[in-house]
């Protein structure tokens, strides 16, 4: 796994999963955040026209609220708030304080109050939902 996050290594991670993992799929659901690096037209960029990746592909983003998104950045704030304090001088170094924390973390058992209820999700979300 790279380092980095852009359009291209999307591309390769999303032919990887058509071409390797599901070759025989006649249709593959991705779901996915809204991010930028996300875009179709890398595969295009960087692979022949003929591998016809997007044919068989079926992106599905994720809403902006009240989504599994909102608890990640939750967990990722706590992360930097906590664990991230001031400069770190290498990846190991980091990589070092991020399994520190998430093994106390763990160990403790800190969970999330999520209070966002299918009620609320139909309400605030009503155009998300078909009409019946």
């Amino acid at each position: 796994m790279k380092d980095t996050h852009d359009s291209q290594q999307w591309a390769r991670v999303v032919a990887h999963i058509a071409e390797k993992l599901y070759p025989q799929a006649g249709h593959i659901t991705l779901i996915e955040d809204n991010l930028t690096a996300h875009r179709k037209a890398a595969l295009y960029e960087i692979f022949d026209a003929e591998r016809a990746i997007l044919k068989r592909i079926n992106i599905v983003y994720t809403p902006k609220h009240g989504s599994w998104l909102n608890i990640a950045e939750i967990e990722l704030s706590v992360l930097n708030r906590v664990a991230l304090k001031g400069r770190i001088g290498s990846k190991a170094g980091l990589q070092k304080q991020i399994k520190t924390y998430l093994k106390d973390k763990n160990k403790a058992a800190i969970q999330i109050n999520w209070q966002f209820t299918t009620k609320d999700a139909r309400t605030k979300l009503k155009k998300l939902y078909p009409n019946a």
